[in-house]
C-alpha cells in the first residue's frame, strides 16, 4: 500500500507539500493558532486547554507566547514547564520534542523542513523534514535559529542570535554563526 504523504513527511522522506490531507492539518493549526494568539493574557486556564489542543503533548504547566507560529502543532511534545516567549516559529514537519523546564526567548527558530536543491523539484512543492531533540533545561535565547535534524542535549545553552548548524552537546553553551562550543555549564 502507498504511503500517505503525512507518512512519507513523518518518515523523513520527500513529500509534496501541496498535499490536501496537509494543507487541512496546516489550516485545522492555523485555526488554533488564531485561537491561541489573540487570547487574554488572564485566561492561563483557557491558553493551556489551546495549547494541548495544538500540541502533540505537553507535560505540566506549558506556556506559549502570543505570536507562536507552526505547521502542524501535533508534531510538537514538551515537558513539564516549558516557556517559549514571543515570536517563535517552529516548523514541525517532522517531530520536534523539547525536554523538560526548556526556555524559549522571542523570536526563536526551530526548522525541522528542508528543500531539494533541485529548482524543479522545488517548483513541484517537494519537500523533506528530519526530526530536532532538545533535552531538559535547555535554555534558547533570542533570535537563535535552530536547524533540521539537530540534537540539542540536557542542560545546553544556545546563545541569542546562534545559527545551529550541529548537535548540541550536553552541557555546551555554543554561540555563532555557525554555532561554536564558547564554554561550559555545571552538570
Amino acid at each position: 500500500m502507498a504511503e500517505t504523504a503525512r507518512e512519507l513527511m513523518l518518515a523523513g522522506k520527500p513529500y509534496r507539500g501541496d498535499d490536501p490531507e496537509l494543507i487541512a492539518l496546516r489550516n485545522a493549526a492555523k485555526r488554533r493558532l488564531l485561537r491561541l494568539n489573540a487570547m487574554e493574557p488572564e485566561d492561563a486556564a483557557g491558553r493551556e486547554a489551546v495549547i494541548r489542543e495544538l500540541l502533540g503533548s505537553a507535560g505540566r504547566n506549558p506556556t506559549i507566547c502570543p505570536g507562536f507560529a507552526c505547521d502542524y502543532g501535533g508534531n510538537i511534545t514538551v515537558g513539564d514547564d516549558f516557556f517559549c516567549n514571543f515570536n517563535c516559529v517552529f516548523l514541525d514537519c517532522a517531530p520536534i520534542t523539547i525536554g523538560h523546564r526548556a526556555q524559549i526567548a522571542p523570536m526563536v527558530q526551530l526548522y525541522t523542513a528542508e528543500h531539494p536543491l533541485d529548482r524543479a523539484a522545488r517548483a513541484a512543492f517537494w519537500e523533506s523534514a528530519r526530526p530536532i531533540t532538545i533535552g531538559d533545561d535547555v535554555w534558547i535565547g533570542g533570535g537563535a535559529i535552530v536547524l533540521p535534524g539537530i540534537t540539542v542535549g540536557d542542560g545546553a545553552v544556545i546563545g541569542a542570535g546562534a545559527m545551529v548548524t550541529r548537535d548540541v552537546a550536553p552541557y555546551a553553551v555554543v554561540a555563532g554563526n555557525p554555532a561554536k562550543v564558547v564554554k561550559w555549564t555545571k552538570e
